[in-house]
């Protein structure tokens, strides 16, 4: 029995007409890396929807918990919003009621630009305790304190 496989001529190669079996992954990789370098340009531009001229203070950044925190910013003409989506103040109140019955500890974020009159702040934020919520921090720019 060894003889006869001793005489058999072996090769290395496959068959003139056999299929390749093997999966080429080098397209996949390219087009990973291109679209990983576009999330990497893009996710940077994403984190504030609604521009607002934010006080400058000396305060030191919050840490980062693990949960997406709620924001709601107020522009300079007044204009409150709710993440990117325009609200009125009645729409307001009633939508974070809704999501303080879900998610009682969710962390709140106050944007306001500075120029802002005193009074529409502190009507947000009673709009926040009102709803429930317990964590609500001010939103300020660390870059540079005011004069």
């Amino acid at each position: 029995m060894g003889a006869k496989l001793a005489g058999r001529k072996r090769s290395g190669r496959r068959a003139q007409g056999a299929m390749m079996a093997d999966i080429n992954v080098t397209p996949m990789v390219d087009v990973m890396l291109v679209l990983l370098v576009i999330f990497m340009i893009t996710a940077p531009l994403l984190t504030a929807g609604v521009s607002v001229d934010l006080p400058k203070t000396k305060a030191k950044a919050i840490s980062q918990q693990d949960a997406k925190p709620l924001e709601i910013t107020i522009d300079a003409k007044g204009g409150i919003f709710l993440g990117d989506t325009r609200m009125q103040m009645d729409a307001l109140s009633a939508k974070l009621r809704a999501i303080a019955l879900e998610s009682p500890d969710l962390r709140v974020y106050i944007r306001a630009d500075h120029r802002l009159d005193y009074g529409k702040v502190v009507t947000v934020m009673a709009a926040v305790n009102t709803a429930g919520f317990t964590k609500v921090a001010l939103v300020t720019d660390p870059t540079q304190a005011q004069k």
